[in-house]
């Protein structure tokens, strides 16, 4: 009998953390005599307000109750309900933007019953690229970006795999239109895919640009020329963010084009100049260069910024191996037509002289900027960051009490996918449910997709020194060659870095990796540094025999000693 009210108890628990409500106790109170199946009246205090999860409106006391109550919705929507209120506005949220953040939480809001809408407009890029719903991720970022660079991995492993016995054509053809085409085919089923999401969910979308009248009023341009102004007691920014383009250079807008635009080329990209040093920068030239096509990036200064330098030279050597060409510490200063349709670039070098030559494509991956220009922010009352432009933001807030902000639009945030979608969905359980979930921004895993992949979470190693000073850190690392590219005698390096306290237990700060499946296989190590991973962890922790991954659980060698990290045994 005990057991069977430990056990309702325990799943009506479950329940309540699968839909994030934060409660403070669960009793039940029991009838005399007991009545049939164990019907009796649960009650569940949630903060300070008690709300009767098991009354006459949801069904019988037992579990299955409980169950079918949050199959249906009804339990979340009574669990939000203290929060509802009498509302004279059009919507009790507006969501502008319909990229990752921006869906996850409108279709979070709506599972709690609330009435939401989203408004999505992507401006055309300089070259007249647009796209359609889902945001930078699905059309013209991660997604598009992993399937080039698959793309190319396959490319690299049809070389391999004459070593390995196949018999394969000295020369190996790669139909870039064919890619493309692909390519564009699957995004376009996700934008379906997206829609019908909201429409099952009941969240309204219109394809419109919208912005503030104040900050309860969003205004939308409809494409017939007309405007209509919207009401919401609550309105969320996730407009997210696009290429910068160097408007100082001549020819850069008229000639240049973007990674808004490359995945939509009709044409191949032929022999190509990147401009830029970020992770988009190496990651299209990457994939390019896989390829087939002669590619060459141009940094002002240092590649990855904000990525750990020593983990960066590694992958710009990778790619130097695998033939891309790095013009370093150079700027450009002119584009201009050539003969038929390549670009004459010009450039100079830190001294000052200059060079040129001649390329098909120009691609600038100078950094990104926050879309936030047409909403016109100042009416209502959202203040931005001067230097970066971006939306200052406590959890999430802005300097406006019921205008909120995720995504790449936020000051000093992981301009990530994951980090939007989970913003976005903790969000709407605060703003309607008794949640204090906060989305937490330390320890962040990340991926660059170049040729051979770096993950990392957590701190670089500069960062390490810098917070914690050099007498308390240690740092242990090793090179390895993984199996498969021992037998096709690859080049490439691949490296573990991981940065510790120097302070028994050594705990772990920082995890790095550049090494095949480094995304897959930091993910795994993120999640165990959020429980506090200790180096003494990783050494009380059988390896996977063979695999890259395995050189993380055998690491042994610091930088400190100066010993060879290279790992010659099997």
């Amino acid at each position: 009998y005990l057991f069977n009210i430990k056990l309702i108890i325990s799943q009506i628990t479950d329940i309540f953390i699968k839909i994030l409500i934060s409660f403070l106790k669960l009793s039940i109170f029991l009838f005399n005599p007991p009545l049939e199946n164990f019907r009796r009246c649960c009650r569940l205090f949630i903060m300070a307000t008690p709300i009767v999860a098991f009354s006459p409106h949801i069904g019988s006391c037992i579990f299955r109750s409980c169950r079918e109550a949050f199959k249906i919705n009804q339990l979340t929507k009574r669990c939000s309900s203290s929060r509802n209120t009498e509302s004279n506005y059009d919507y009790d949220m507006i969501v502008i933007g319909g990229g990752s953040g921006g869906l996850a939480c409108s279709k979070e809001a709506a599972e709690l019953g609330k009435k939401v809408i989203v408004l999505d407009y992507v401006s055309p890029s300089p070259r007249g690229t647009t796209w359609g719903l889902g945001g930078t991720c699905v059309n013209v970022g991660c997604i598009p970006k992993k399937l080039m660079h698959h793309a190319a991995l396959l490319g690299a492993a049809i070389k391999d795999s004459r070593t390995y016995g196949w018999k394969v054509p000295d020369k190996v053809e790669h139909h870039w239109a064919t890619l493309v085409a692909g390519v564009q085919s699957h995004i376009k089923s996700l934008n379906w895919g997206h829609r019908a999401q909201l429409k099952s969910k009941n969240v309204e979308y219109l394809n419109v640009k919208g912005e503030f009248v104040d900050q309860y009023t969003v205004k939308v341009h409809n494409k017939d020329n007309t405007t209509k102004e919207l009401t919401a007691d609550n309105v969320v920014i996730a407009v997210g963010g696009r290429p910068k383009y160097p408007r100082e250079i001549p020819g850069a807008m008229e000639y240049g084009i973007s990674s808004d635009d490359v995945f939509f080329l009709q044409k191949p990209p032929g022999k190509t100049l990147v401009v830029g040093g970020s992770y988009v920068a190496l990651e299209c030239a990457g994939f390019l260069q896989g390829l087939g096509f002669d590619t060459t990036v141009m940094i002002r200064s240092i590649p990855l910024r904000g990525f750990d330098q020593q983990m960066a030279k590694i992958i710009v050597q990778n790619m130097e191996q695998l033939g891309s060409k790095f013009l370093s510490r150079c700027v450009p200063i002119a584009v201009e037509k050539s003969s038929g349709d390549q670009f004459k670039v010009t450039w100079k070098d830190r001294e000052g002289k200059h060079a040129s030559d001649v390329y098909d494509t120009v691609l600038f991956a100078v950094g990104r900027a926050p879309a936030l220009g047409p909403l016109n922010l100042r009416n209502a009352g959202v203040q931005v960051h001067t230097a970066s432009g971006k939306i200052i933001t406590t959890n999430e807030q802005t300097s406006v009490r019921n205008i909120y902000a995720i995504g790449d639009v936020l000051h000093e945030r992981p301009e990530l996918t994951p980090v939007a979608v989970k913003a976005g969905k903790l969000l709407a359980h605060r703003m309607f449910t008794q949640s204090t979930n906060k989305m937490d921004y330390d320890k962040v895993p990340t991926t660059v997709f170049t040729p051979v992949e770096y993950g990392c979470v957590g701190l670089s190693e500069d960062q390490a020194f810098k917070q914690h000073g050099d007498d308390n850190v240690e740092i242990y690392h090793a090179l390895f060659k993984p199996l498969e590219y021992s037998m096709a005698a690859r080049g490439e390096q691949c490296y573990i870095k991981i940065v510790c306290s120097s302070a028994k237990p050594q705990k772990i700060l920082g995890f790095h990796i550049v090494g095949p499946n480094a995304g897959e296989i930091t993910q795994g190590f993120a999640v165990a540094m959020r429980c506090g991973m200790t180096k003494r962890d990783l050494e009380l922790t059988v390896g996977i025999h063979p695999t890259a991954a395995e050189e993380v659980v055998k690491l042994h060698i610091t930088k400190r000693s100066g010993i060879d990290p290279n790992v010659t045994e099997c």
